[in-house]
């Protein structure tokens, strides 16, 4: 059984993806051991809930440094006993220890197909803003494992979605959301359930 930890900001829509795929077996020989969230009063709290899953909150603004936010985050997805993290919508940085800690096995989910609109500042709807601005016909989302950069770990899945001619921003990241984000994080969560991915050279193999 892969225990998993999700990592959570705000509404929660990929966590909802999980709980589901889990539910209908999309997702196999996985549970949810900690829903943790750095804001207090997000949906994505309520929606754990809801499915009867331990929910914490953790935020850096309780904690009188940085390093004491990091330590305990760190403590309390151990505690956990969790086999992998996910991050769904999770915007805080994840700390050195933790990436050392959990070294190809923190899973991140970005809203575009890497290694475009990415890195330090492209999150939400600042990714396809971006994307719009330069006229991409494609964009999508990409599925890769976290590493000491920011979206530069080795990439798992990814899938295209088409750009439309009359898209906004909030039409472009609804689209890709049920398009992308929510069929390939619950798909890349059960490769690993079921021991087929492993990562050499950081480049994922699978097989």
């Amino acid at each position: 059984m892969l225990n998993i930890a999700v990592l959570v900001s705000g509404g929660g829509t990929n966590l909802q993806a999980i709980i589901d795929a889990i539910a209908d077996g999309t997702i196999q020989n996985t549970r949810i051991c900690l829903v943790l969230s750095n804001n207090d009063g997000v949906y994505a709290l309520e929606r754990a809930k809801k499915a009867g899953l331990e929910s914490c909150v953790l935020s850096p603004r309780s904690f009188p440094s940085r390093e004491a936010f990091n330590h305990a985050l760190l403590q309390k997805v151990q505690e956990s006993g969790a086999d992998l993290v996910v991050l769904a919508g999770f915007l805080c940085v994840i700390p050195e220890e933790m990436v050392r800690a959990y070294e190809n096995r923190i899973l991140n989910i970005h809203p575009s197909l890497i290694p475009s609109f990415c890195g330090t500042g492209y999150y939400g709807l600042k990714v396809h803003e971006a994307a719009l601005e330069r006229g991409v016909k494609i964009s999508g989302a990409t599925v890769h494992f976290v590493d000491s950069g920011t979206d530069t770990g080795p990439i798992l899945l990814q899938k295209a979605v088409e750009v439309q001619s009359d898209d906004t921003p909030k039409s472009l990241q609804r689209r890709i959301m049920e398009q992308a984000e929510w069929k390939i994080l619950p798909q890349a969560i059960d490769l690993i359930a079921h021991g087929r991915v492993s990562v050499e050279n950081r480049k994922v193999i699978v097989q």
